[in-house]
């Protein structure tokens, strides 16, 4: 019998949220098979069986945070007495789970009646059901448990809260209806972007600056480039150029270029420009990294990033291309909206978002004098950590991505 262990599967993590399990109790597994998706940070893994066996009790229940070291799962192996399995290195999965072929749930469990606990005991429940009795004001002694011996799990004090009956499954979400509300857990993907926001608006001191570029030949050039890089099957968007101007940028103005040490109580500033690029997909915003971007060319640029975005959506970005970013772009330009006040990757000391194209007279300075004639802008927004760089800092660098997207061939000096 082997007692599965919460192993460390980031660096240094101290905990982890089971999002969702792939097997049931009862089921028989192979090694390596994937046993269940575990949750840290921004990065979600599938947790591997470390043998051959049967599944004979699911220890915790989706949506809990488990600390790393405690026992998640039991696996009869044929071993006899239980032993501690040798965490084995989980599989790379994305920050939004990637569901198996042909999961089965974990069995519906069946509500227990609510006993009094037997000489006055404490009552049988799962931490997570605990903090929410908490926030709900409910009475654990009162709800009946589903759990294994009647351990009260999250799922039942939100029945209760509710008046309801246990939902007979682990995702207590009622289906919508015209005429019923929508409850979805907070969790996963979700609660962790939640957990980063929060922490930088209260931590960063946010300073945002807005400049206006004339990307009319930036169009042009695109276009060109948009027809070479189909002939090498790579598509090419107006990113790739933003990319570029803007680890141009920081390799002049590398005060916006790194992070915060908060425990050295140091300035971080590598060197070397590596983009997080805030990526939208069906679970969430996922922000992956792309490396030592000055020193790639665009069509390089344009291949990794679709390459990355494609994974990220899909599920399939490794965990470790979900660190190291020094600075951060977020573009939500191909969906909607002219400006916006991006909030900062936490601990990076910067962000830039990127706006949507528009098309509107402008003066144009010609050799025969000023005409108006149709040009197209972009709005640019660069938020700063006022407390480890300057206005002036974020000024300067904004003035200079106007300058070199709005004569694209500056990109190759």
């Amino acid at each position: 019998m082997i007692e599965f262990k919460l192993p460390d599967i980031g660096e240094g993590t101290a905990e982890g949220e089971i999002v969702k399990w792939l097997v049931s109790a009862g089921d028989a597994v192979k090694e390596h098979q994937a046993i269940v998706e575990v949750m840290t940070d921004k990065a979600t893994v599938e947790v591997p069986a470390p043998a051959d066996g049967t599944i004979t009790e699911l220890l915790v229940g989706e949506g809990d945070t488990v600390p790393v070291g405690d026992v998640i799962f039991r696996l009869d192996n044929g071993g006899g007495a239980p032993a501690q399995a040798a965490s084995p290195e989980p599989a790379a999965a994305p920050s939004a789970p990637t569901a198996p072929s042909a999961p089965s749930a974990p069995s519906a469990p069946t509500a227990v009646a609510a006993q009094p606990a037997p000489n006055g005991g404490k009552v049988l429940a799962v931490p997570s059901a605990r903090r929410v009795a908490r926030e709900l004001s409910v009475d654990l002694s009162t709800v009946a448990g589903s759990g294994r011996n009647g351990v009260i799990r999250r799922a039942d004090v939100e029945a209760a809260a509710t008046g309801g009956a246990v939902a007979q499954s682990s995702h207590p979400v009622v289906a919508p209806t015209t005429a019923q509300a929508q409850r979805i857990p907070f969790r996963g993907v979700r609660r962790k972007i939640a957990e980063a926001m929060v922490r930088s608006s209260q931590t960063a001191v946010h300073f945002t600056i807005v400049e206006e570029v004339d990307v009319t030949d930036l169009v042009r050039v695109r276009q060109k480039a948009k027809a070479i890089g189909a002939e090498q099957g790579i598509k090419v968007t107006f990113m790739p150029f933003i990319m570029k101007a803007v680890a141009n940028g920081l390799m002049k103005f590398p005060m916006l270029n790194g992070h915060l040490d908060e425990q050295a109580e140091e300035i971080v500033l590598p060197g070397t420009v590596n983009l997080g690029i805030a990526t939208d997909t069906p679970n969430g915003l996922i922000v992956p990294v792309i490396s030592q971007v000055e020193s790639k060319g665009l069509l390089q640029l344009a291949a990794e990033l679709g390459d990355l975005s494609e994974r990220t959506r899909a599920g399939r970005v490794r965990p470790e291309e979900l660190r190291g970013s020094t600075f951060s772009i977020t573009n939500a330009g191909n969906i909607g909206g002219t400006i916006a006040t991006p909030i900062i990757n936490f601990p990076d000391i910067a962000i830039l978002g990127v706006h949507r194209i528009v098309k509107r007279p402008g003066v144009v300075d010609t050799p025969e004098g000023e005409v108006i004639e149709v040009r197209q802008y972009m709005n640019f927004s660069c938020s700063v950590d006022h407390r480890l760089a300057d206005g002036a800092d974020a000024a300067r660098f904004v003035a200079y991505l106007r300058q070199i997207l709005e004569e694209p061939a500056l990109l190759s000096l």
